[in-house]
């Protein structure tokens, strides 16, 4: 059995650099939780992510390279790089703090052992039910790191 008592860092960017993450999960790859989102945004994207609450997400932007964009209900930030158009990120806040899910298609490094994706859809959910379902299953973002 891998030993999970250690975090890893796992770093991601989009296309060109110019935003990323280093996802730090004590959690062996091949017992991610990985899920494909079903909602027309993250199915047109390619969308396959993943988080741990009990790690940390470190974000990052290059100046002018991020863009944010909210659709649905409203209640995340989707990092986009203004530069190439690759998602990477999903980024809420409550009470003050940050939380992410990250988008495995965007690992520098993939590695092999990933479970394949669930498919998993939050249609019918209402705001604080959407909210505390992140909360329970998100990373919460490293702060300090570029807000873009």
């Amino acid at each position: 059995m891998p030993d999970e008592s250690e975090p890893k860092a796992f770093s991601g960017s989009c296309h060109c650099g110019a935003i990323g993450y280093v996802y730090r999960t004590a959690v062996a790859p091949e017992n991610w939780s990985v899920r494909a989102c079903q909602c027309r945004f993250c199915r047109a994207h390619g969308v396959v992510s993943t988080s741990d609450p009990a790690g940390t997400v470190e974000l990052s932007a290059r100046d002018g390279s991020l863009r944010l964009y909210r659709f649905g209900q409203r209640t995340a930030d989707f990092w986009i790089c203004r530069e190439c158009g690759v998602y990477v990120a999903a980024v809420m806040v409550s009470g003050g703090r940050r939380y992410a899910v990250i988008n495995i298609q965007a690992l520098e490094v993939r590695p092999p052992a990933l479970p394949s994706p669930a498919e998993a859809s939050f249609d019918g959910e209402s705001v604080p039910q959407r909210n505390e379902r992140r909360l329970q299953r998100w990373t919460p973002v490293v702060e300090g790191s570029d807000r873009g």
